[in-house]
């Protein structure tokens, strides 16, 4: 499906029914392959499960970042778990919302004050704005990677 508001972006689902490694390597390749586009990506540090060990440290970072930035009064005092900003441009950042982005309960990351990358649920959720070559270098990545080629679909599941 072509969305409506910028036909040059195809909206892609993650299915349902993929190996949990599948699952983590689809999030990282699509923020890989999104990640020049992006402006604006925050996450939430919240997970209906526990955090996988590998993604700990990540957490941790995710933590001191919003707690230096609630102290810095560039954040409001609140829940410090929720709607941490990331600065994509920074590897460190990045790699934090690579790799929690498929634990998480919610994560975002906006081009032109539109979506392009959602994710939640704790990694059975994830959509995706893409164009024709950053869906080629997708489906290319995850073929590297030995993902299904079927891992994203054009209609979201139920």
């Amino acid at each position: 499906m072509i969305t409506k508001a910028d036909g040059r972006y195809r909206e892609l689902f993650l299915r349902n029914g993929l190996r949990a490694a599948d699952v983590v390597l689809a999030h990282r390749e699509a923020l890989g392959v999104l990640r020049d586009d992006i402006e604006t990506a925050h996450l939430d540090a919240h997970s209906d499960t526990a955090w996988p060990v590998e993604a700990i440290p990540a957490y941790e970072r995710a933590l001191s970042m919003a707690r230096t930035r609630t102290d810095a009064g560039t954040r409001s005092k609140g829940d410090d778990l929720m709607g941490i900003d990331i600065d994509v441009r920074d590897d460190m950042q990045f790699d934090v919302l690579q790799t929690l982005a498929p634990f998480t309960i919610h994560a975002e990351a906006w081009r032109r004050n539109r979506v392009i990358f959602s994710a939640g649920d704790t990694g059975t959720a994830l959509w995706i704005a893409v164009t024709a070559p950053q869906e080629a270098q997708l489906l290319a990545r995850l073929d590297a990677a030995g993902v299904p080629p079927t891992a994203f679909t054009t209609h979201p599941h139920r």
